[in-house]
């Protein structure tokens, strides 16, 4: 389908072209006072990692992750709701399923915690969520 370019769309474009008039460069960030973050993000999903499997993938992601320099990792792990664990009455129903588990193994790893600035655990929390965030310390934000 060949559209026509109509004469006042001709018109404007010639003005535009004409002008001296300066576009805003929309990929440029403006900065005033505050920071701006600008994030490298990476993601990882744990969806079928047995617990241990999981844990030792999670170690490795963020250890590679703050090495190169990603600031922003999101961790898929489901919301647990078809885990064979809940059968089982003799597993804890939360860390036994990796929406908690791997949260919490981050937690109590002072290695890993040493390269975090925060770990989204409203997400954690959420029933909706099988997803939460976390955001890695650059060495420039560590403290030696």
């Amino acid at each position: 389908m060949i559209k026509k370019i109509s004469d006042q769309d001709k018109k404007d474009w010639k003005k535009f072209l004409d002008s001296k008039e300066k576009l805003e460069n929309k990929d440029k960030s403006y900065s005033n006072s505050k920071k701006i973050h600008v994030f490298t993000e990476k993601t990882i999903d744990l969806h079928g990692y047995t617990l241990e499997e999981a844990n030792k993938k999670i170690y490795e992601f963020i250890e590679n992750s703050y090495l190169i320099g990603i600031n922003k990792i999101n961790i898929i792990t489901g919301k647990g709701l078809r885990s064979k664990n809940l059968d089982d009455p003799y597993q804890s129903k939360n860390l036994s399923i990796l929406k908690y588990s791997v949260p919490n193994f981050i937690k109590n790893n002072s290695d890993l915690m040493n390269k975090i600035l925060e770990i989204d655990f409203d997400a954690v929390n959420s029933s909706s969520k099988g997803n939460f965030d976390i955001i890695l310390k650059t060495k420039k934000n560590e403290i030696k």
